[in-house]
């Protein structure tokens, strides 16, 4: 039986883990070479091959002073990445945190991605919206509350889907009331 590539890479790193601080970083900087980890990330695949624990922190440390791996470079790239992929704030922080990336680092990226203008959340909410149901506005409240629960799941913030749900009207319709949610159009004049 012939193992993958990737199982054999596994199984020889295994093998030879131990205490070669050259080893651990030659494991590392292929792992890297791959796509970007964060230190905690790459720290626990490292010791899930075997190495010891001490000499990963100190070659992760010695690779974080030599700029290969940045938790910043990292979370940029995540954000990045995730949001092309119609990924709302709320589920990006929330996939980081459970990486072990620390909440300043998160609302550092945020901010530098508001910054730069790669990130317009209104727009992408809008835009994942249309994607899944149609440029027109949900019809009803049943088709609303779906269409908010499914933004609501991939992460965007409750402003976000609220703007999401009015994108797509024409230009003639009233815009919603703020207060009750109705729209101007829907009250009878008579009453």
């Amino acid at each position: 039986m012939r193992r993958s590539k990737d199982c054999s890479d596994l199984a020889g790193t295994a093998g030879q883990a131990g205490g070669d601080p050259r080893s651990i970083e030659a494991a590392a900087v292929r792992l890297l070479a791959r796509r970007e980890h964060s230190t905690a990330e790459l720290r626990r695949k490292l010791q899930a091959r075997g190495h010891p624990q001490a000499l990963v922190a100190e070659v992760v440390d010695r690779l974080a002073g030599k700029r290969l791996v940045s938790d910043e470079r990292y979370v940029a790239s995540f954000v990045h990445h995730h949001a092309e992929r119609g990924q709302g704030p709320v589920r990006i922080r929330a996939e980081l945190r459970q990486q072990g990336i620390s909440d300043g680092d998160i609302t550092e990226a945020f901010a530098q991605a508001l910054e730069r203008g790669a990130v317009d959340w209104m727009r992408l909410a809008a835009m994942v919206r249309r994607r899944r149901f149609g440029a027109g506005r949900p019809h009803g409240a049943a088709e609303r509350a779906k269409q908010a629960r499914f933004l609501q799941y991939r992460g965007f913030e409750a402003d976000q889907i609220r703007a999401a749900l009015q994108s797509g009207a024409d230009a003639d319709e009233a815009p919603p009331d703020a207060e009750t949610g109705f729209e101007l159009a829907d009250v009878d004049p008579d009453l």
